[in-house]
């Protein structure tokens, strides 16, 4: 097959990883891959590795629809001819539809939707325009079974919808150090035995709520457990939660680390993950934490019901319920306890959220496309 990836951008993101997986893997299977981006943050270009005649651009979008960018995205449209493009999320199959009619082509569309969010008004008004995107779509993906009943209800569809899980590389996302190596990247971070090591992997965002955690960790301290926060990546609530954390007297117990490209080290550092969202479809961050065997304390947000079984691999709470998570947390709190849940953490994923299974099937999806 001759395929094109499109997303909104190459910044730090699931979705935007999520299609950079995909487009190497297909391409290592032997398919021609070509990757493109709206817009001109390029922070994860490293990431894409395609193999022979593949190619990787960016359209240089300069507003939210930038004619003349579309009109580029047309050109290579017209010269590559792939069998189907695939959009992560309905902001790119927008120019990839603008694209195929500027180049008169008649390419199938599959858009991957990553989303249960339902924004405001401004947003909205956008979605309205992303249903008719969607309806004109080949075929819509949606990551988990809860958000494809979310999404079908507000009419966000295509032609034909199926649910693919997302996947991890159960290779790359090993924790194979020895107790050894994990007490010298523990010291690294400053963090002794006996320190309560909790993590969030994930831009820092209004939605994905970090501040809880915050809430959590003082509560914790307050009730003699040597909590500490680890803030894996960045963004523009940083200013906001170090502040939050030196209101808390959090400051010596906060760490933010910036965008990694490698999380594995911080995550071995960890005790526990956590997802404090208020909104998710199917946290990849969180398949990444249960791979590395970290149990993971996570809001009953999106399709998480389809990805943690409480009690047995991971631990839900209400949203926003910082009592029930700082309970999550203290139960956790047990090593024998956490390191249970973790080995229950890395068999479900081996089951059921292997990087290899989720290639197969789209893999299987787009054969049927591009036929």
């Amino acid at each position: 097959m001759r395929l094109m990836f499109l997303t909104g951008s190459l910044a730090y993101g699931g979705a935007e990883r999520h299609a950079i997986t995909l487009a190497n893997r297909l391409s290592e299977r032997g398919h021609e891959c070509h990757a493109a981006w709206v817009k001109r943050d390029s922070a994860q270009l490293a990431r894409l590795r395609l193999d022979g005649a593949g190619s990787a651009f960016c359209l240089n979008a300069a507003r939210y629809l930038d004619l003349p960018a579309a009109g580029r995205l047309a050109s290579a449209l017209a010269r590559q001819r792939p069998g189907a493009v695939v959009a992560a999320n309905p902001y790119a199959l927008m120019y990839a539809e603008v694209a195929c009619a500027r180049a008169r082509l008649r390419i199938p569309l599959v858009v991957i939707y990553h989303s249960t969010r339902w924004p405001g008004l401004k947003e909205q008004a956008k979605l309205l325009g992303y249903r008719l995107c969607m309806w004109a779509a080949a075929r819509a993906v949606f990551v988990c079974e809860y958000q494809r009943r979310y999404c079908l209800r507000r009419g966000l569809r295509a032609r034909r919808n199926a649910v693919i899980h997302n996947g991890v590389d159960l290779q790359y996302l090993r924790d194979a150090t020895t107790p050894a190596e994990r007490a010298a990247l523990r010291a690294g971070l400053g963090y002794g035995a006996f320190d309560y090591v909790m993590g969030i992997a994930a831009g820092l965002r209004p939605e994905k709520n970090h501040a809880q955690l915050l809430e959590a960790a003082a509560q914790l301290r307050a009730q003699g457990l040597a909590a500490q926060v680890l803030f894996i990546g960045d963004g523009p609530m940083r200013p906001a939660l170090e502040s939050r954390a030196r209101a808390l007297g959090l400051e010596r117990h906060l760490q933010i680390t910036g965008f990694r490209d490698d999380i594995r080290p911080l995550v071995t550092a960890c005790d526990v993950m956590c997802t404090c969202s208020f909104t998710e479809a199917l946290s990849l961050a969180a398949i990444e934490a249960m791979a590395m065997s970290r149990p993971v304390v996570h809001s009953q947000v999106g399709g998480v019901a389809e990805l943690i079984e409480p009690g047995r691999d991971g631990l839900l709470f209400p949203a926003g319920d910082t009592a029930a998570l700082v309970e999550r947390l203290l139960r956790l709190a047990d090593p024998d306890e956490r390191a249970a849940m973790g080995r229950a953490a890395r068999a479900t994923v081996e089951r059921r959220f292997s990087e290899r299974c989720m290639i197969d099937r789209y893999e299987e999806l787009l054969r049927e496309v591009c036929a």
